[in-house]
């Protein structure tokens, strides 16, 4: 018999993925504003006037919205931090993901909940009581085994560590996405090389390229068969789920603030069935293996399943990027939505487009449409395929807004 369902947490760096995200199925979302978070170069980032927005949108879903302050912070940085977290408290946000004891200290003092983030290191039972004067859920260290999680959550009832809520403290763990080679994140390469902390969300990810290990001495290469050595291949636990909801945890994490809308809704789909299907009683090698053909196609650096279960080594890249297997080319935008017929136009900005194909729209509004092209009709007529510059209409079985991105969906 498994235990509770544990939530699914996306990560949302657009009004795109948000809406993604909530189309998924998330139960929660977290995202980051102005600079005081850890994505703060590689994502899009919100404004403090965008939390009112975003607390309205997730409510009207039944859906929890965590904001990100993560960073380290600096005395010129108190002033903000204050302002966005009294800004979140008021816009509706549900709690303030934080690892600086400064915003723990003033989140609760203005009686704002609070969630300790990975980057606080939560690795031992004593460590979560400490904490649970300021948070009812920590994230605990990314480098922890399923038995070391497991072991903190039953001594979590066992002693009855509760947070400001009177709740017992609850457990969330990064269950899918991008790695630092890092513990837990805390990582100086960026700043040592180009004066931009990864601790104050400005890593240029200079980890993730190629380099030659020399011997100064004698002038002598190092041959290392994995050329990639501190690129770490990308977290995916869904093919042993069901041991993570048997763990007791809370919370399953998604990340990637800095993916595509289409990232955040495959990944969330793919866990919000498997979550499901644990509870269900279907989880099984062929909805696995359905999964992670479906998680290959966005982007990914190959994957592998941490240290969850007794891994003491990181799993390194052999290649630069992305090994999704499929790519988007952006073609054209939206015109207009017919709603009573379900037909969309769009104007095809590049490239070709023919019956078959497959595309996908994205926006603000819209979140992510995956199609197959089964009809094309240029000004009421039916043709095989659109050249550059041609408006044309499709059905699409969803509303979609002018400006709207249109893409087209090939194999790499």
């Amino acid at each position: 018999m498994h235990k509770k369902r544990p939530d699914i947490l996306a990560p949302v760096g657009s009004y795109e993925s948000l809406t993604a995200a909530i189309d998924a199925g998330c139960d929660s979302v977290y995202f980051g504003v102005e600079q005081l978070n850890m994505r703060s170069r590689s994502s899009i980032n919100f404004t403090t006037d965008d939390l009112a927005r975003i607390s309205e949108i997730c409510n009207s879903h039944s859906v929890k919205a965590y904001l990100t302050l993560n960073t380290i912070l600096y005395d010129h940085d108190m002033a903000l931090m204050r302002t966005i977290v009294s800004a979140a408290k008021e816009g509706g946000i549900s709690a303030v993901i934080a690892s600086d004891h400064a915003v723990m200290a003033y989140a609760k003092s203005i009686e704002f909940p609070v969630h300790v983030s990975t980057q606080a290191n939560v690795s031992n039972i004593d460590t979560v009581d400490f904490y649970s004067v300021y948070a009812d859920l920590m994230i605990t260290s990314r480098e922890l085994s399923l038995g070391q999680v497991e072991s903190i959550v039953t001594e979590i009832k066992r002693r009855e560590i509760k947070g400001p809520s009177g709740n017992l403290v609850r457990i969330e763990i990064f269950a899918h996405g991008a790695l630092c080679m890092a513990t837990s994140g805390k990582c100086y390469l960026s700043l040592h090389s180009h004066n931009a902390s990864a601790n104050r969300g400005a890593c240029i990810q200079n980890c993730r390229k190629k380099y030659v290990v020399i011997d100064k001495e004698e002038g002598i290469e190092l041959e290392i068969d994995n050329e990639y050595i501190m690129s770490a291949k990308d977290l995916c636990t869904i093919g042993f789920l069901p041991k993570l909801v048997d763990a007791g945890i809370n919370v399953l994490k998604i990340e990637g603030r800095g993916r595509a809308a289409d990232y955040v809704h495959t990944t969330v789909s793919c866990y919000r069935e498997a979550v499901e299907a644990v509870e269900n009683g279907t989880y099984g090698r062929e909805k696995i293996e359905d999964w992670l053909q479906r998680l290959s196609t966005v982007f990914n650096r190959g994957v592998w399943d941490g240290y969850y279960l007794g891994r003491k080594m990181g799993e390194w890249n052999d290649s630069y990027g992305s090994k999704a297997t499929e790519r988007k080319i952006l073609i054209g935008k939206g015109v207009k939505y017919f709603k009573k017929i379900g037909i969309a136009e769009f104007r095809l900005d590049a490239n070709s487009l023919k019956k078959g194909d497959r595309i996908l729209i994205s926006g603000p509004t819209t979140g992510v449409i995956n199609a197959t092209v089964e009809e094309l009709r240029v000004e009421g007529e039916p043709v095989d395929e659109v050249a550059k510059g041609i408006s044309f209409s499709v059905p699409v079985p969803q509303v979609i807004r002018p400006s709207d991105k249109l893409y087209k969906v090939v194999a790499r």
